[in-house]
């Protein structure tokens, strides 16, 4: 017997499709929640073999009750159900821990496929949303996104060198340039940084990976 919690804050919706489930052979509904909290707490107490989770709820949205469901109970399979069939939330959904994302309208038939398919330790997606997936990890990660982009090149470069700890006179020695240039280019740096001093800039700049 697979034990299913439903989580949904659409009454009509969250207590049709749990009388639905209940129907189905080898499924009992544990309880039912209307948002992400009591989805946590119900599934955290209950210990279902599968959640059934809503993603738009109040309180705490069905992605990050997906997440802490992760570290509060390892064991729990998350099937999202949702209107949602945004890129964004699905990959959200996906990195929180959740094992399948089904839109509503599926068919109770694919529902049941999914809950069972999950509570045995496997992942379902709808057609076009494992399509999706699939084409999103072959294209591989998205390139990094530079750090500071309101700087300038001339200026990012100033900044690398100054995160390097080198002095105004070093820096315009070093790429051939007045002091004068410098020193705006480096107040040019502090204004757009939003930094206060040199020292503020470099902490900014270190965090963000230059000058090592």
């Amino acid at each position: 017997m697979i034990r299913v919690l439903v989580a949904d804050d659409h009454p009509i919706y969250r207590d049709g499709l749990a009388v639905l489930l209940a129907t189905v052979d080898g499924l009992e509904v544990v309880g039912t929640a209307s948002d992400g909290v009591e989805a946590v707490a119900a599934a955290t107490r209950l210990r279902p073999d599968v959640v059934v989770m809503d993603v738009q709820m109040p309180r705490l949205n069905g992605v990050e009750a997906t997440r802490r469901l992760a570290t509060d109970a390892p064991g729990v399979g998350i099937v999202v159900l949702t209107m949602s069939e945004d890129d964004g939330t699905v990959f959200a959904a996906v990195r929180a821990g959740a094992r399948g994302y089904l839109v509503k309208g599926a068919e109770q038939e694919e529902i049941v496929r999914a809950i069972t398919t999950v509570a045995a330790g496997g992942a379902v997606f709808g057609a076009t949303l494992a399509i999706r997936i699939a084409e999103f990890f072959a294209a591989g990660p998205p390139a990094p996104t530079e750090a500071f982009p309101q700087l300038t090149a001339r200026e990012r470069e100033i900044l690398e060198l100054l995160a390097a700890g080198r002095s105004n006179a070093q820096i315009a020695a070093a790429l051939y340039l007045s002091p004068k240039t410098v020193r705006n280019n480096v107040s040019n740096v502090f204004a757009k940084l939003q930094v206060a001093d040199r020292a503020e800039a470099i902490v900014r700049a270190r965090e963000a990976g230059l000058g090592h």
